[in-house]
C-alpha cells in the first residue's frame, strides 16, 4: 500500500462545470474529516469526498445523485492501492447537466488524475515498542535500530540509561528483538505494545 507525500491538486472543466480535486495524506479519521473541512469551498455547488484509512472508509455525494460522486472518488483511491488518503472533489456547476454516467466519470476521473500525479510513499505497518537500556548500550542500539528502519518516537533518560519509544516495521520485530538482546548481552528490555 502507498500513501501520498503531500497535498496535490488537479482542476479541469467538463461541459462548463469546473472540477477541482484536492488529495492528501491523513493519519486518522479525525484528520481526514479536518482535511475535508479545510479543503471544501462553501461557494461551490458541491464538495464531494472520500477517504480510506486501512479498513475504515467513508464517502459523501454532497447533494449529487446517490453513488455518482463519493463512491467513484473512493474507487479512484482503491484503484491505485492507496491508503491513509482523503480526496475532495469540488464542483462549480456550469449550467449543463452531466447525467449519472457523466458525473461518475467526472468525479472519479478528476480524482484519479489528481492521485496519479501525486508523489507516493510506501505505507509500512509498524508495531509500537519500548526498549529500556543502559547508557553503555544506547549508542550502538540506536545505530543498529536505524538500519532496520525503526523510528525512535521519544527518548527519555533515566539514572542508568534511557527508555526509547519505537515504531518497528512489522516484518522486523523479531530481528529487532534478537538484535537488542545480543547487543546488550541481555541487559536491555524490549516491550512490544499491544
Amino acid at each position: 500500500m502507498f500513501t501520498l507525500q503531500r497535498i496535490e491538486t488537479h482542476a479541469q472543466e467538463i461541459k462548463k462545470s469546473r472540477f477541482l480535486a484536492v488529495c492528501g495524506p491523513v493519519s486518522s479519521e479525525q484528520a481526514a474529516r479536518a482535511f475535508i473541512s479545510e479543503q471544501s469551498d462553501l461557494t461551490a455547488s458541491h464538495n464531494c469526498w472520500a477517504f480510506r484509512i486501512g479498513q475504515t472508509y467513508r464517502f459523501n455525494d454532497d447533494g449529487e445523485p446517490s453513488g455518482t460522486a463519493g463512491k467513484p472518488i473512493l474507487q479512484a483511491i482503491d484503484g491505485q492501492a492507496l491508503d491513509h488518503i482523503a480526496v475532495v472533489v469540488i464542483r462549480w456547476f456550469g449550467g449543463t447537466l452531466l447525467g449519472s454516467g457523466g458525473l461518475i466519470r467526472a468525479y472519479g476521473g478528476t480524482a484519479a488524475i489528481c492521485l496519479r500525479a501525486a508523489d507516493k510513499v510506501e505505507v509500512i505497518e509498524t508495531i509500537k515498542a519500548t526498549v529500556d537500556c543502559e547508557f553503555s548500550d544506547l549508542a550502538l542500539i540506536k545505530a543498529r535500530l536505524a538500519g532496520l528502519g525503526v523510528t525512535i518516537s521519544t527518548e527519555t533518560f533515566t539514572d542508568t540509561g534511557a527508555s526509547l519509544a519505537l515504531q518497528i516495521p512489522k516484518g522486523a520485530a523479531q530481528t529487532a528483538a534478537a538484535m537488542i538482546l545480543d547487543l546488550s548481552r541481555g541487559r536491555a528490555i524490549l516491550t512490544l505494545d499491544d
